[in-house]
This record gives structure tokens, sequence and C-alpha cells, in this order.
């Protein structure tokens, strides 16, 4: 009988093991609970190694010696799975290209309501030379502040903004982008939520002229037990702003790309954009949250961009982790592609 037992938890185990490393392959990568394990990958690789231990511990226990050694190599298998799909998608926290006329920096950091302060967030622009800076979390007035900082650098920025209400800061999103880039025009505005991101906004720019990228600033919902329907609608909204030859989006997704498996197109990650992140081999390199260390984190702040786009540069950044903000700046370098 106990063997019996042994047999179909192991079993059980092993089923459970295989969702949690690819739950693409069953479609539950989007289903409450899978979805947050998932997005750990490196915690749970971790996890696995210290549960392994202790069931070759209990291997010394005569009883359940098979189980246990079965459950450990089990877990051994799947920490290794785990960690190479990480390693696959990168750890590298930064790569340098040397910049060209046409190339656009894109800049996106989830501010958690200004914390870090209009000067900072202003300064980490400057440094970088960024020409498209998203914000989520992000009032008005602080775009409008760090835009004059800098001006007054040499970088003048316009300035649009989203709010949905001016109760909570988060409900508001933030763009900035350089006047070289052209004039665009705001498509997304406060009154038509039916056409954005259902709880937290998002803002769509486009070209007045119709030469240029069209721009998307990003703030998916998190993916709370009461809020998953609107999640997955988001992400889905989202991979509808991409479907265009000449797209940029960047923002805070609160999905990787474990969680947009089923909404890529034309080899795209999310609709026809693709993540700059892997594209540079830093996808495993955590963003969120900023006091984890990068590793243990989660990649939930992206840029993204269509294929006539290619990045030569990106850099998670994790000099700032001290300045308020829960989330990572994430900066992208990107340059037409010859062929565009």
């Amino acid at each position: 009988m106990w063997k019996f037992l042994g047999a179909l938890l192991t079993l059980a185990i092993l089923v459970a093991l295989i969702v949690l490393t690819w739950p693409q392959l069953f479609g539950l990568q989007t289903t409450w609970i899978i979805a947050h394990a998932v997005a750990l990958r490196t915690v749970t690789a971790l996890g696995a190694v210290a549960l392994a231990i202790v069931f070759l511990v209990l291997c010394f226990a005569r009883p359940i010696r098979r189980f246990a050694g079965a459950v450990a190599v089990l877990l051994l298998v799947f920490s290794v799975a785990v960690g190479s799909i990480a390693a696959v998608r990168g750890l590298g926290f930064e790569t340098a290209g040397h910049a060209q006329e046409s190339d656009v920096t894109v800049l996106t950091w989830n501010t958690l309501g200004d914390a870090p302060g209009a000067e900072t967030i202003a300064q980490l622009a400057i440094d970088s030379e960024a020409d498209i800076v998203t914000l989520p979390e992000t009032t008005q007035q602080a775009g409008i502040d760090v835009a004059v900082a800098m001006r007054d650098a040499g970088n003048p920025m316009w300035v649009h903004t989203v709010a949905y209400d001016t109760v909570s800061k988060a409900r508001s999103t933030t763009v900035l982008i350089s006047p070289r880039l052209g004039e665009y025009r705001q498509v997304s505005t406060s009154e038509d939520r039916a056409d954005n991101t259902a709880v937290l906004p998002s803002v769509v720019l486009e070209p007045v002229s119709g030469d240029g990228p069209r721009i998307v600033a990003v703030h998916a919902v998190s993916p709370l037990e009461t809020q998953m329907d609107n999640w997955r609608n988001d992400l889905t909204w989202l991979a509808s702003q991409c479907t265009g030859d000449n797209v940029i989006m960047a923002g805070d997704f609160n999905a990787t790309i474990d969680h947009m498996a089923s909404l890529g197109h034309d080899d795209g990650t999310l609709g026809r954009c693709s993540d700059a992140a892997t594209s540079a081999g830093a996808g495993a390199v955590g963003t969120w949250r900023s006091d984890w260390p990068a590793l243990l984190g989660t990649p939930i702040d992206h840029v993204m961009a269509t294929s006539n786009w290619e990045v030569t540069g990106f850099r998670v950044v994790t000099q700032l982790d001290e300045t308020g903000s829960d989330h990572r700046p994430v900066i992208a370098q990107l340059r037409p592609s010859p062929a565009s």
C-alpha cells in the first residue's frame, strides 16, 4: 500500500514540476498562483534545491528511502531546467554599443508615485541621453519637473500624461518624448478607459506626420487574485497595440515573457513586439522588487519594439535601488534595422 501511495505521490509531484517548469505547455501561464510561481524562476529553482537536500536527508529513513530519493532527483532536475531557462534568457545586467545619430534610447521606470523625486529621475534620463521616458505611477507635475530639468540640461522633452484619478499617484502614467523624434499626438485619454489598460492607465502616442514609431507607455495591473481577469485583458490589449510595423512599448507590464506566451505573433513576444532584455541577454534579470537581489527578482518591466528596431544596448539599473521605488529602471538603446 505504501509503495502504491509513494508512486502516486511521486507522479503528482512530477506533473506539478513539469507545469511549473513550462506552464505554457498546458496554457496555465496566466492562472493564479502558477502565474506568480513562474514569475520567480530563480527563487523556485533555489527553493527546489533546498527541498532536494531535505529529501536526500530523508533517504536515511528506510521506509521512505525510495520515495525520498525519487523526489530529490525530480527536484534537482527541476532546478536545473528552470535555471537553464533563466540562463538562456540572459543574466547580464548591461550591454553597451557605440551610439549612432539614428539610435533611440528608451528609459522606463515605475516610480511608485514619484518616490525617487523629479531630480533623480531627470538625472538618470540626462545621463542616459534618453529620447523616450515612460514613467508608470508618475504624476503630470512630476513629469513636468523632470522635463524642465532636462531642458535646462539641453535635452528638452514633451510631456504627456493619462490619469484615471488624482486620489492615487499609481493611477497616473507619464511619458516624455524628445522633439528630435518629431511631433506626437496623444491617442489615449482618461475619458476613454474602454480602450486602455483597465485599472492603471497606459499612454499611446502617434507621430503627427505618420513618420516615426507608435509609442506606448505601459502600466498593466498586477495579477492579484481579484484582478486576474483585468490582468489578462490588459495583456491582450497591449498585444493589440503592437500590430503595426513600427512600435515601441515600454513600462511596467506586471508580466514576464512566460505570461505573454500565447500573445505574440510574427516572432514577437507580445503582438509583433519583441523583448529588448531577452535580445540583449538580460531577460532573467529582475526589475521588481528593488530590495531583492536582481537575480532573485522578477523581470516585469520591459522595453519592447517591432522588428524594424534592433537592440544595441540594454541596462537594468541597480544603482538606484535605495531611492524609494520598488522597481528598477530599465534602459534600452534601439537602432533602426538596415532592412527597415
